[in-house]
């Protein structure tokens, strides 16, 4: 019998991508699923916060485990911004171009290289309450010009460590093998073994 996983998320990227990674045991389902469901306020200033926020939020209103991530990239000459604003680092929630441009924009004074890592913060919580938390990441640098057709967000940009292409230059299953939320999924999974 498959097991429901409730990711408390709209992106359908984000979706698509921890279902691809899941156990075909795992039966995935989005807040796009659950029309009635709250858009949960990311009020936190932590990753792990605004994780635990949407978790906790979402499993209170519908039955069953809910799984929530809040990602982003931290690029250290920027003193971890773009951070938990990544989404709308340039105002607008979600425009993936727009953020890549005033990221490019704001390390142009900056000298090389510029180290950054993708940090993904996981949460498991039902009837909303905490069960787990998880944190994965995956270090590497930003490239002075988007490359790539695959992935979103910040992905034309990050090249990851011992790579000489960008995620977004990666097919998904290498991907899916090396990023930030597999790292936080494997923990999520070798947690739900013991359930």
């Amino acid at each position: 019998m498959k097991k429901t996983l409730i990711v408390a998320t709209r992106n359908a990227h984000k979706v698509q991508e921890i279902a691809a990674m899941l156990p075909r045991e795992y039966a995935v389902h989005s807040l796009a699923d659950y029309p009635e469901a709250p858009e949960v306020e990311e009020t936190a200033d932590t990753f792990a916060g605004n994780a635990a926020l949407k978790a906790c939020g979402i499993s209170a209103i519908l039955p069953g485990m809910v799984l929530a991530d809040d990602s982003g990239l931290c690029v250290d000459a920027l003193d971890g911004a773009p951070g938990v604003m990544s989404a709308r680092y340039a105002g607008e929630h979600g425009n993936d171009a727009a953020n890549n441009a005033r990221l490019l924009q704001d390390l142009a004074a900056v000298p090389q290289p510029h180290t950054a890592r993708f940090m993904c913060a996981m949460c498991v919580a039902e009837g909303g309450q905490v069960l787990a938390e998880f944190v994965g990441k995956v270090e590497g640098s930003i490239t002075s010009s988007p490359a790539g057709e695959h992935g979103f967000g910040y992905d034309p940009l990050f090249v990851p460590a011992g790579y000489d292409c960008t995620m977004a230059q990666l097919p998904a299953e290498q991907k899916n093998a090396i990023s930030h939320r597999a790292d936080a999924l494997q923990q999520f999974l070798a947690w739900a073994q013991n359930l």
